[in-house]
């Protein structure tokens, strides 16, 4: 039973860890465009253009 002293502090510091993560990014703005990155990988924009 005195194993519940340690796992639940750590339990709950790893579930703090997690929000102060998420909240982090979200400020950081990861989340705000959503929809760009899945069209970017669909151009290729490395080719250079063939010679005329």
């Amino acid at each position: 039973m005195t194993i519940l002293l340690f796992l639940v502090p750590i339990a709950l510091l790893l579930g703090l860890t997690g929000l102060v993560a998420f909240v982090w990014s979200l400020r950081a703005g990861q989340y705000d465009d959503l929809d760009g990155a899945a069209t970017r990988v669909l151009f290729d924009d490395d080719v250079a253009a063939p010679p005329k």
